[in-house]
């Protein structure tokens, strides 16, 4: 059986859900999780989308359309032909609410430009382009690789990536409003200075996070996912935060934490929760401060886009 040529061959990506920052590890660690954006393409005479899911109508829009920008900007920087695509989009990942939809939709124009430009590029330089056009790598390398990880840029533009696999089981409930929050905007509220012992508690809970995660220390969480550098200057913003936060360390919440840039919020449940009773306590609880959230279940999925690509 012949090959077919890899820049006119169909092309299948599918890209997890992130969580990054995870309290303390701000800019440096994010998770992947089990929601997912599907993207099937191929060559075409015309650019094209048809797309399924959350938020379809702004998935289905040629103009400006993040994947399909990243992509003609990949292969423009590289000095390639751009071959129009059409597209089928399933995406189950909210949009602007902090769950990474901008690191998978950059990572896959950057994936499609390395197929169908073909570009001989590995695993970091995939992760280093989409991070460049994030402006960080830790949703961007927990996209691509899964599970758990933690990343930062070096000086040749590629990503430097630690990829870890949770000891155990980390049953996850997102608390999601109905608003989005530009990341632009929560960044604007981040001071410019810290004080030495904010950032040293932040650096002893980081280290002390992922000390639980590799170790299955499922105690830990609620004070390792204490943070000084983000979490309190964004609660304004993100009043789902604060409120969730007051079940931190109660039975069957083990931590609580801004999912990204927020305004989702990240709960780690006990893996003997019971799920239905805890999601009924969360709403009501919400309800009672008169907020309002979908509850997403998911778990960690070691299933990142470069394992599941073809």
């Amino acid at each position: 059986m012949k090959n077919r040529n890899p820049s006119t061959s169909p092309f299948t990506l599918t890209l997890p859900a992130t969580s990054a920052n995870l309290g303390p590890a701000f800019d440096a660690a994010a998770l992947a999780f089990s929601a997912f954006l599907t993207v099937r393409a191929r060559a075409s005479s015309d650019f094209s989308i048809l797309a399924s899911g959350r938020d379809a109508e702004i998935c289905r829009r040629i103009e400006d359309h993040l994947i399909l920008t990243t992509y003609r900007d990949v292969l423009l920087g590289q000095g390639k032909a751009i071959t129009p695509l059409a597209l089928r989009v399933q995406n189950d990942i909210p949009i602007g609410k902090g769950c990474g939809s901008s690191a998978a939709a950059r990572l896959a124009g950057v994936a499609l430009a390395v197929h169908f430009g073909r570009l001989r590029w590995g695993d970091s330089r995939i992760i280093g382009e989409a991070a460049l056009r994030e402006h960080h790598p830790d949703n961007a390398a927990a996209c691509w690789m899964g599970g758990l990880a933690v990343a930062r840029m070096s000086d040749d533009g590629n990503a430097q990536v630690a990829f870890l696999k949770p000891r155990g089981k980390w049953p996850l409930l997102l608390a999601i409003p109905p608003e989005s929050l530009p990341t632009e905007q929560a960044r604007s509220v981040l001071p410019n200075h810290y004080s030495r012992a904010d950032v040293v508690i932040n650096l002893q809970n980081s280290l002390l996070l992922l000390g639980a995660f590799i170790q299955g220390r499922h105690e830990l969480l609620s004070s390792a996912l204490q943070d000084r550098i983000h979490q309190p200057y964004r609660a304004a913003l993100c009043p789902l935060l604060p409120t969730l936060q007051e079940l931190a360390g109660t039975p069957e919440i083990l931590g609580v934490a801004l999912s990204g840039a927020g305004p989702s919020v990240l709960m780690f449940l006990d893996p003997k929760a019971n799920l239905a009773r805890t999601k009924t306590r969360v709403r009501n609880h919400l309800r009672a401060r008169a907020l309002q959230a979908e509850l997403l279940s998911a778990e960690i999925t070691l299933r990142g886009a470069s394992r599941r690509s073809h």
